[in-house]
């Protein structure tokens, strides 16, 4: 197996409308360099001012370089047979991609990015940017910011990650979709165009049928992991069927979960068969003792037929939480299943608990603690704005709850907050709560630190 190691200088901007001005090429053999291809790209476009104080690269050096339908067939036969490396993939190959498309080739190669292998495979780095990375791992990085320099650094980078784990870095290669395999009407090259963001998407057969609903904080990946699954005989049948797609971008994954929520309660769609029991099979629950003490604990949510408080998609997850819940609350461990005894849990031998693991505390001093614990995990009565994400810049969501109920969400202009918060609403697009609903906001407000909350009293 040989690996095209690239790195490209350009204009500027997205994958779509940046143009190449430099290319280097290190095809590597997992051991080491085995070839080079390097060239100066005419962009046929102005070079921007802040792009030539970055790179070096300045229209009169681009003036005579070869343009890039010129040297296009050069970079398909050295690539050849070669997986597409390069250090942040989804820039360097969407912009070769889209040079390609402007031409009418549609070139695909499989591909692998040196960022998230490298996450993986020698974790614990401060940062994973190239110039970061290559100096703590005492890679000599020369001519940063030039095709050249940087693709050199990142063969290095690569020939490291091959040694330490070539069977772990192999797995990192994502093979590119193969139309043979697809519905005949499937757009690829509307594929292209979905972006790699948080959102909602609905999966069509050549009926227009819906046959799919999901959601994901990385929409375009997650449906070409539709395109390529074989695990299962479903995937494969659900794969063959896809013939149409559709998406929309929500910028919060809180709201792109209520509305897949929403809209598999309302289309029944085919494949859609997972609901919350078996997509996060473990949940908190709670018991009365005959001392008449509350127990929280993690139960299976196909063994208990009880509706949890809140679910998790693993029991170590929902272990993780009930330890933060104990913290916060003051609560026993042993009653919240945490620690196993038959006798004091060994907080309360060092005096952080207040002992109703043998009825030292009393059960009223106890559950009060525990109910208020398992109100706000019901968001009983409670009333606040969710603040995340936009779907762009300069814009902000807002998901609105009221005496705990699901009331609608929307977006606002970056700086709403300096509105007075009684204004707020005017952004919100009503909503209907479905049973899905409370639990999904549940598990993110559990899950999620990257949002922020605004209480406030309903006039």
């Amino acid at each position: 197996m040989h690996f095209a190691v690239i790195d490209i200088e350009t204009t500027g901007g997205s994958p779509k409308n940046s143009k190449v001005t430099e290319i280097a090429i290190y095809k590597h053999d997992g051991k080491e360099v085995i070839d080079t291809y390097e060239t100066l790209i005419n962009p046929q476009i102005p070079i921007p001012p802040f792009i030539v104080k970055l790179t070096g690269i300045n229209n009169k050096m681009v003036g005579s370089a070869p343009k890039f339908f010129e040297i296009a067939k050069d970079i398909v036969e050295f690539t050849e047979g070669c997986v597409f490396v390069a250090h942040n993939i989804d820039f360097d190959y969407g912009v070769i991609r889209a040079e390609f498309n402007s031409l009418g080739f549609d070139y695909r190669r499989p591909h692998l990015c040196t960022v998230r292998s490298s996450r993986a495979i020698i974790p614990g780095h401060d940062s994973y940017s190239l110039g970061k990375l290559t100096k703590s791992l005492g890679i000599k990085l020369t001519g940063r910011h030039r095709a050249g320099g940087d693709a050199l650094a990142t063969a290095q980078l690569f020939g490291l990650l091959y040694k330490t784990d070539q069977k772990q870095l192999e797995g990192f290669i994502q093979e590119e979709l193969n139309p043979k395999r697809l519905h005949p009407k499937l757009n690829l090259h509307a594929l292209d165009e979905i972006p790699n963001k948080t959102g909602v998407y609905q999966l069509f057969n050549e009926n227009d049928q819906l046959i799919y609903i999901g959601s994901s904080v990385q929409v375009k990946k997650r449906i070409e992991q539709h395109l390529r699954d074989t695990k299962t005989a479903k995937a494969v049948k659900m794969r063959s069927e896809i013939s149409r797609i559709e998406f929309e971008l929500t910028g919060s994954e809180l709201i792109a979960s209520l509305i897949e929520s929403q809209l598999t309660n309302q289309h029944q769609a085919k494949y859609n068969k997972a609901r919350l029991k078996t997509k996060f099979p473990y949940g908190i629950y709670t018991y009365l003792d005959k001392g008449g003490y509350i127990h929280l604990y993690i139960g299976s949510t196909t063994k208990v037929s009880d509706v949890p408080l809140t679910y998790f998609s693993s029991k170590k997850e929902g272990n993780r939480f009930m330890e933060r819940l104990v913290q916060e609350n003051q609560l026993c461990k042993k009653l919240c299943d945490l620690y196993q005894t038959n006798s004091s849990c060994f907080q309360y031998e060092i005096n952080e608990c207040a002992g109703a693991c043998v009825q030292k505390e009393s059960t009223k001093a106890y559950n009060k603690r525990c109910e208020k614990v398992i109100d706000e995990l019901k968001l009983k009565g409670a009333s606040f704005y969710v603040i995340d994400k936009g779907r762009e810049r300069g814009e902000k969501s807002l998901i609105l709850i009221e005496n705990g109920n699901l009331k609608g969400y929307g977006y606002a202009p970056f700086h709403f907050n300096k509105l007075s918060s009684n204004k707020w609403s005017t952004f919100i697009e009503p909503t209907t709560e479905n049973n899905d609903a409370k639990t999904i906001l549940r598990m993110f407000l559990n899950k999620s630190t990257k949002h922020e909350v605004i209480n406030f009293t309903p006039l």
